[in-house]
This record gives structure tokens, C-alpha cells and sequence, in this order.
């Protein structure tokens, strides 16, 4: 019976030691582990609406968590690299964030544009957010109302995150500098240019500071800037959307769009801002041309069948041999897709293109200073040259505008309406009738013929073809990325359709997207801490 007692205790202690080894590895095993930390996991490079709305829905990412995100990376990257493409950021970003999650939270239901922080130009009025237009003249106007286009984005739930920096007044496409920040930079190779006059979205939103981004096109300056940052850039057609609260250039030319990634995320914001606003007369030649939707016109295979018409007279003429490589490969890679490709020379395209220019910006300023700005000391366009700071360039182009005004050649047809203007009647027409009797879907070219300039380089300014038909016409003409030239400069090719047919040249666009994928994000801009 004692051995049998020694037996049991001994078996008692074999039993304590073992519990004692595995005790701490069997109670860690028990306790819970620490929920993963939301949005940790969430990639925010090159993401697109529909992946934060995937997060979103998962419950992976929040509004605050991402608009968080953007911010650290404004903070880290933005004035540490100079590139300068932020101007001013939203305080009330934060907040507005917190507001959409609780309504998620609440409904269960996503907005089209809920919690996308928006880069916007700052020629854009920003309810109760500093509106410059890149000159110190206007330091310190906040508006009372957001432009159309911005109202419309804030109520499918985006938010604007910052405005971002451009060239001041929108007056050249050669750089992005205002006197309020100074010069942006190209993220892609920090000593070349970003074009103008959106450069400071282009450069936001190249670098991943923000979802998307809007710009303004008076004659280059979505497509420009789009070009040399490898972006998508609408220029819709003139009269599809509001330009109501956006700083003009040239009312006759202006144009307000997005500026993104991919081309289903500017087709997103399209779909938002098109249509008819009484706040902007033009837009009623719109009425009766803008689908429910412009979404189904996504197609991967929409260049199969497609007659795309090569405009010989801008992808010939003076173009960089790097370019001209990039634009044939993009013209193979559109064939292997399924086009057709046609030589296009439209007839007597010189002389239908010329005496298009109308000097009218003192009309417009003075009429949005009166409209929206409301300070007796800033009345006129000698207001804004007696304040002062403003390059040469500006002031060059601020005072040509003192004493010229109409036509420079044949001032006895008026400006007015650019859809009842006879000679720019004469030059749409002339360009859509070749189109027609070719049968083409749209005319394709480089958007810029040549790289991205240096900064300061004002001679390497060459090879802007956005300048050229569109602006003028009135026609739509989308930008897509087409590669990269030496340096990792990115070039874009353009494509230029009749007016009012966004749905074909969002076909064709989105097509030539997918089938190369040519965007890449800029590598000195990649993950925090990397």
C-alpha cells in the first residue's frame, strides 16, 4: 500500500511539472488576439474607387483611416521632395470623413463617390475653403459656394481632400507656378516640368495624394498635364458640363474635368458632373445628349471593329523620335486589339484653324470678381496688376490683356457663342466631315510630341498638339497614358472625337487602356517608408 501511495504522488508531480512547461503556451493560445488594426492591410497605391468601396464594404478601411492615409503622405512627401503640388489643405477633411462612415455605419449604403478624397484645382470655388487661381491676389477669398462641379462631387459623398497648386490665372501650359506657392515639380523625374496649368493635380494625384482629381482645360491643361504625369485626361465635349465657379481663362474654350488613374474612375466623375446647369448658358447644347450612364461604354473590347483615323497632321510634324516610337507601338497595339487604322489628313486644315483666338479675359475675370469675389479693391484687371507678384510671364500676358480684346485678326466677327461662331462652326465641321467620309470613330495623335521640358527651360517647351483642334472645335479629346521616354517621362497619345460623342471615345479610350496598361506609379513616391 505505500508503494502504491508513493506511486500517486510521484505521478502528481510528473503531472505539476508538465502543467507548468505547458501552461503559458496553452493560456496564450486561449486569450484572444488583438483585432487587426483596420485599413492596415488596405494597399493605397494606384487605388481606385471601386477597391476603397470593396474596402469600405469589408470593413477593412474607413473614410477617416484612408483620408488619414493621404494625409501622412502630403506630409511626407509633398514640401520634402519640393514638389509643390498642394497649395491648401481641407481642415474639415477629418470631419467630413467621420460623418460619412457614421452614415455608412447607419444605412448600410455607399454614396457613388462616398469617402473619395478629390484633389481639387485652385481655380475651383470651395465653399468656405481659399480659392486662388495660383495668384495672391486672391489669398484669403473663400467662397460662399462650391462650383458646379464641385457641388455634385460633395453630394455623391466625396471629399475634397486639398487644392492643389497650378499655373497662375491658368495662363501658360508650360509649367505649373503660382505666386502663392511657387512651382511644381514632375513626381516622375523631379528636374522636368508637369506641364500647365494643371500641374499641381496632375502631380497630386500621380504621386497617390489623393483619389482622383479635377482640372481645368482651356487649351492644354487637363491633357497636358495628364500627358507627363501618365494619367487619364477628359476634355469633354464644350457645353457638357458646368464651368459655373471656376476661375475662366477664356469662357469660349474653358472646360472643367477629371483628372485620374484609370478611365473608370474619370468616367465615375463624369457621370456626375454632365448635363445641363442654367448657371452655365453653354451647357444647354447639351440637352438630350447625355446618357443615364456612361459607365456601360467601359468596353475591353471596344477597339474590335473600330476605325481609328490617324491625324498625320499633328503626329508627323516635329516630333521627338521617342515619341514617334511610343505612338507607332500604341498604333500596333490598338490593331492587334481588333481597329482598323486610316490615314486622316483633313482638307485645308490651316486655314480652317486659323483667327480661332479671342483675347477675353478681362471680360471674364472682371465678371467673376464682381459674381463671387466682392472686394471693392479688386474690382478690375488693373486691380489684379497693381497688387502684384506675379511672374513675368503672367505679367506679360496680364497686360497684352489690358489693351487687346476680340480678334486679333478679323475683329469684325465677334466672339460670342462659340456654337454660333461662324468660323468655329467652319472648323468643327470641316474636321467632322473628313471623319464622316472616312468612316473613322476618332482621330488619334501624341498628346505632346515631344518629353516632358526641364524646369526653366523655356525652349523645351515643344510639341503641345492639345492646343491644336479641340479647344477651338469644341470637340471631346481624352488623354491616355502611352509609356515612357528616357528619364521615365511619361507620354500620352490623345484621342479626339466628334462633339457630344464622349460614349465612342470612352469605348475606344478604355479599350487602349486595358489592353496595355501602360500606367505605372512615380518610384521616388511609393509606400511610406520604403
Amino acid at each position: 500500500m505505500p508503494q502504491r501511495i508513493r506511486l500517486i504522488q510521484f505521478l502528481q508531480v510528473c503531472s505539476f511539472l508538465i502543467l507548468l512547461v505547458l501552461a503559458p503556451q496553452f493560456f496564450a493560445q486561449a486569450q484572444p488576439k488583438p483585432a487587426a488594426k483596420q485599413g492596415a492591410s488596405f494597399s493605397l497605391l494606384e487605388t481606385t474607387i471601386s477597391d476603397i468601396h470593396r474596402a469600405y464594404r469589408s470593413g477593412s478601411l474607413t473614410s477617416e483611416q484612408l483620408v488619414n492615409a493621404y494625409l501622412e503622405r502630403i506630409k511626407t512627401y509633398d514640401q520634402s521632395t519640393k514638389l509643390n503640388s498642394i497649395i491648401i489643405i481641407n481642415p474639415d477633411a477629418i470631419t467630413t470623413a467621420r460623418a460619412l462612415d457614421a452614415e455608412f455605419k447607419k444605412t448600410g449604403k455607399l454614396r457613388p463617390l462616398h469617402g473619395i478624397p478629390v484633389i481639387v484645382k485652385d481655380n475651383y470655388n470651395t465653399k468656405g475653403l481659399q480659392t486662388t487661381g495660383g495668384s495672391i491676389a486672391l489669398k484669403g477669398f473663400a467662397p460662399t459656394e462650391d462650383a458646379y462641379q464641385v457641388k455634385k462631387l460633395r453630394e455623391a459623398g466625396a471629399i475634397i481632400l486639398a487644392k492643389s497648386n497650378m499655373a497662375e490665372w491658368a495662363f501658360t501650359p508650360m509649367h505649373s507656378q503660382s505666386s502663392i506657392l511657387g512651382e511644381t515639380l514632375n513626381p516622375y523625374n523631379l528636374a522636368y516640368v508637369p506641364a500647365g496649368s494643371s500641374g499641381g493635380t496632375a502631380a497630386a494625384v500621380a504621386a497617390n495624394f489623393g483619389a482622383v482629381g479635377l482640372g481645368s482645360d482651356t487649351g492644354n491643361s487637363i491633357r497636358g498635364p495628364s500627358s507627363h504625369n501618365a494619367l487619364v485626361g477628359l476634355r469633354t465635349s464644350l457645353g457638357l458640363v458646368s464651368r459655373y465657379g471656376i476661375i475662366p481663362l477664356y469662357s469660349r474654350n474653358d472646360v472643367g474635368g477629371p483628372m485620374c488613374r484609370t478611365m473608370e474612375d474619370a468616367v465615375r466623375l463624369l457621370d456626375l458632373t454632365a448635363g445641363y446647369d442654367p448657371k452655365d448658358p453653354i451647357t444647354k447644347n447639351s440637352q438630350g445628349k447625355v446618357p443615364k450612364t456612361y459607365m456601360p461604354f467601359l468596353r475591353k473590347d471596344g477597339l474590335k471593329g473600330a476605325r481609328i483615323g490617324v491625324m498625320r497632321q499633328l503626329s508627323d510634324k516635329n516630333v521627338h523620335p521617342e515619341i514617334k516610337q511610343l505612338f507607332g507601338k500604341a498604333l500596333a497595339d490598338m490593331a492587334r486589339a481588333g481597329a482598323e487604322i486610316i490615314d486622316v489628313t483633313i482638307p485645308e486644315f490651316d486655314s480652317l484653324r486659323a483667327n480661332q483666338s479671342c483675347a477675353e479675359f478681362r471680360t471674364d475675370i472682371e465678371n467673376y470678381l464682381q459674381t463671387f469675389v466682392k472686394r471693392d479693391t479688386l474690382k478690375t484687371l488693373e486691380d489684379i496688376i497693381r497688387i502684384g507678384g506675379y511672374s513675368d510671364i503672367v505679367r506679360d500676358r496680364l497686360t497684352y490683356q489690358q489693351t487687346h480684346s476680340g480678334r486679333a485678326r478679323h475683329p469684325e466677327i465677334p466672339c460670342g457663342d462659340p456654337f454660333t461662331d461662324p468660323l468655329r462652326i467652319a472648323y468643327r465641321n470641316g474636321v467632322e466631315a473628313e471623319m464622316n467620309r472616312l468612316k473613322v470613330d476618332a482621330l488619334v495623335y501624341p498628346t505632346w510630341n515631344y518629353p516632358p521640358a526641364l524646369v526653366g527651360d523655356a525652349k523645351g517647351y515643344k510639341g503641345d498638339n492639345s492646343q491644336v483642334v479641340a479647344p477651338a472645335t469644341g470637340q471631346p479629346a481624352f488623354t491616355v497614358p502611352m509609356g515612357y521616354t528616357t528619364g521615365d517621362l511619361p507620354a500620352g497619345i490623345q484621342f479626339l472625337g466628334r462633339i457630344f460623342d464622349e460614349p465612342t471615345l470612352i469605348r475606344l479610350a478604355y479599350a487602349y487602356e486595358q489592353a496595355t496598361h501602360h500606367r505605372m506609379p512615380p518610384k521616388r513616391f511609393g509606400v511610406i517608408g520604403n
